[in-house]
């Protein structure tokens, strides 16, 4: 049986923190911006650390699981 959580969860968060799509912190103009589909350099770094923060919190400290089987 395989886990599949780390691997969902990391795609989800992917898509959903990806700078530009739904929101970016910080934007070009404005502290927060919602689908302006450009991106900068520290909106990637604040948007890395957000991914990781809350992959480690699922992943490791709520202990999400999904098995296949």
């Amino acid at each position: 049986m395989a886990d599949w959580a780390p691997v969902l969860i990391g795609v989800l968060l992917f898509v959903l923190l990806s700078p530009g799509l739904l929101v970016q912190l910080p934007g070009y103009n404005r502290s927060i911006e919602f689908g302006g589909m450009k991106t900068n350099g520290k909106a990637i770094f604040v948007h890395t650390l957000i991914f990781f923060g809350l992959y480690t919190i699922l992943t490791l400290a709520v202990h999400i699981h999904i098995y296949t089987g």
